[in-house]
C-alpha cells in the first residue's frame, strides 16, 4: 500500500481557498496584515499556521480559528509520528488512559 504524501496547511490554503476565489497571495498578504514572505512560506510548507495566523485567515475566509490550527496540529503530529514511529512505538504506556 503507498503512503501518501502528509498535506501541510499551505496546500490546503491554497488549493482550496485561494485559487478557487482567484485570490494571489500578494492580495491575501494585504488583506490580512502580514508580511508577503510569511504566506509565501506557509503556501511552500516551510511555516507553519500560528495562532495569530489563524485569527487572521478565520476572519477574512469566516471559518474558525482552530479550523486552521487543527491542520498544523494534524501535519506536525503525522511528520512526527512518520520520522519517530519506531522510537515512539518503544515507549510503554503505563498510565491509565491508552492511546
Amino acid at each position: 500500500m503507498e503512503i501518501l504524501a502528509n498535506v501541510y496547511p499551505g496546500e490546503i490554503l491554497l488549493e482550496e481557498f485561494l485559487k478557487p476565489m482567484n485570490i494571489t497571495a500578494y492580495r491575501l498578504s494585504k488583506d490580512i496584515g502580514i508580511p508577503q514572505t510569511r504566506t509565501s512560506a506557509i503556501l511552500k510548507g516551510a511555516r507553519g499556521i500560528t495562532a495569530d495566523t489563524a485569527l487572521r485567515l478565520s476572519m477574512y475566509f469566516g471559518t474558525a480559528p482552530k479550523f486552521w490550527l487543527g491542520l498544523q496540529d494534524d501535519f506536525d503530529l503525522e511528520e512526527v509520528l512518520r520520522n519517530k514511529q519506531t522510537e515512539i512505538n518503544k515507549i510503554k504506556n503505563v498510565g491509565i488512559y491508552a492511546v
